[in-house]
């Protein structure tokens, strides 16, 4: 199998070819038609397998273009380092369509990220604490997430974020799509599916093909 397998459409292809990617690691293939399916997903990959690609391909491919000042897409994942990640991820493989990423996360002026967010923003990266204070501050409005990303959950919840992803889940549209990856499939991130998921599929991935 390779990516033009999946029917993308001509910018993905481009910054795919940029990139020098032809073919899909096991993750990516098989998240692929779930995530674009709309459907709820949990994901059962190891750091390192391509997630960030698995979920954004989709998504990139079916994002369309919009000037709307909220975001549509969020992205949460555990850390600062992660956040810097996944942007620049995001940012490769969107280098040919009209899309605003921004990451936010704790640690660093607050004003600088409000201020970034009030000129507009299609995808949201954040850490949960930081994404919670700026959703109560109000200057971020999250009721046009459509898609709601949650990566490397089990290392959120050993950090002790449940509370603050609950309280997440609480303030977000009942209508959107929930995707969620965990190395691991752990007790507490089960009863996070069973509470806020509807009917996920799931798809596993044993080991990493790639570095």
């Amino acid at each position: 199998m390779n990516f033009r397998d999946l029917n993308l459409n001509t910018p993905l292809y481009n910054a795919l070819d940029d990139l020098g990617f032809t073919t899909p690691t096991p993750i990516q293939a098989e998240a692929f038609s779930v995530v674009a399916s709309g459907k709820d997903m949990v994901g059962i990959a190891q750091t390192g397998t391509g997630k960030t690609f698995g979920y954004m391909l989709p998504i990139l491919k079916h994002l369309p273009f919009s000037q709307q000042e909220n975001p549509r897409v969020l992205v949460l994942v555990p850390t600062r380092e992660l956040v810097v990640q996944v942007v620049d991820e995001i940012e490769k493989l969107s280098k040919y369509i009209n899309t605003r990423v921004l990451g936010v996360y704790g640690g660093t002026n607050i004003n600088t990220q409000k201020q970034a967010i009030a000129q507009g923003v299609d995808i949201l990266v954040a850490t949960p604490g930081r994404l919670y204070d700026l959703a109560l501050s109000r200057v971020l409005q999250l009721k046009s997430i459509q898609k709601l990303v949650i990566d490397e959950v089990d290392v959120m919840l050993d950090l002790g974020f449940r509370h603050q992803l609950i309280n997440i889940f609480d303030i977000l549209p009942e209508r959107r799509q929930n995707i969620m990856f965990s190395a691991t499939m752990t007790k507490d991130v089960e009863y996070l599916i069973d509470d806020f998921f509807i009917a996920p599929e799931k798809v596993s991935i044993a080991t990493s093909e790639h570095p």
